[in-house]
């Protein structure tokens, strides 16, 4: 089997989730190296590996994860592809963001409510 690529798109939202997969990729054989980019939600696997396994022992994490699209392919037909590609990068993105803004919206808004009720209560403890 030679060295090979793998790119994957895996559905992380905090370092908790990429500690996960660089956990189960650092345990793969066959793995050389492995690039883990959080914003991106990109996963980029090099070595003596199948694709498939390397998806199905990301997927063991129980994050999202499908093999990355590569966004040249839509660029090189703009005219024709331009309204596919909008479609299909909203799908992702609808589904992926909403279930990532939900979880950190949660934690902002207890996040932006304890520091005002905070000063808020000392007020109060400060007049009582």
């Amino acid at each position: 089997m030679s060295s090979q690529t793998v790119v994957l798109k895996v559905g992380m939202s905090c370092q908790g989730c990429a500690g996960a997969v660089n956990r189960v990729l650092g345990k793969m054989e066959g793995v050389e190296s492995f690039d883990i980019d959080l914003k991106e939600q990109k996963v980029t696997v090099k070595g003596n590996v199948q694709p498939d396994e390397v998806l199905q022992a990301v997927s063991k994490t129980g994050k999202k994860t499908a093999f990355w699209v590569d966004e040249a392919s839509p660029e090189d037909k703009p005219s024709e592809s331009t309204p596919v590609a909008s479609a299909e990068n909203h799908k992702p993105s609808e589904t992926a963001p909403v279930a990532l803004e939900n979880k950190p919206s949660e934690t902002e808004t207890v996040a932006s409510t304890e520091p005002e009720n905070k000063p808020s209560e000392t007020a109060i403890e400060t007049v009582a």
